[in-house]
């Protein structure tokens, strides 16, 4: 199945594999947040346990250095897809709410970002994602 829109996350390539998965998991749910019509419906195994739904399309991820993350968000912003962010700086709190505080610290050109996410129509990320790679 096609699907009209697109999920992508990228991330910092010198990250640590931790740092990696954390800021993933957080990009992605702000995607889950912000367009539920990406969630597909519950699971249910054959015992008839349930399980949470999850998204109803594939997610990409792809890595890139700092500035190619940084144009990769400069590009998405200029398109007006629906982002997530992760600053290097929220790496050193431990909560929502000092995270918001680090990310309205900082102007949108100085925000030094280790991993966004992207949401919208499928050629606008790919053109806000254009020379990235998909993660290794």
């Amino acid at each position: 199945m096609k699907h009209d829109t697109k999920i992508a996350i990228v991330l910092r390539d010198d990250l640590a594999v931790w740092q990696k998965l954390n800021v993933t998991a957080f990009l992605a749910s702000g995607i889950a947040a912000r367009a539920p019509e990406t969630i597909g419906q519950p699971y249910r195994d054959a015992d008839g346990v349930g399980y949470l739904a999850i998204f109803g399309q594939p997610v990409l991820v792809f890595a890139g250095s700092g500035p190619a993350l940084s144009k990769a968000h400069r590009r998405a912003l200029e398109r007006n897809l629906s982002m997530t962010v992760y600053t290097e700086g929220m790496f050193r709190t431990g909560n929502d709410i000092d995270n918001r505080a680090v990310v309205a610290d900082l102007p949108t050109d100085f925000l030094n970002p280790v991993g966004i996410a992207v949401h919208g129509n499928r050629k606008d990320v790919d053109k806000a994602l254009k020379d990235l790679k998909l993660h290794p």
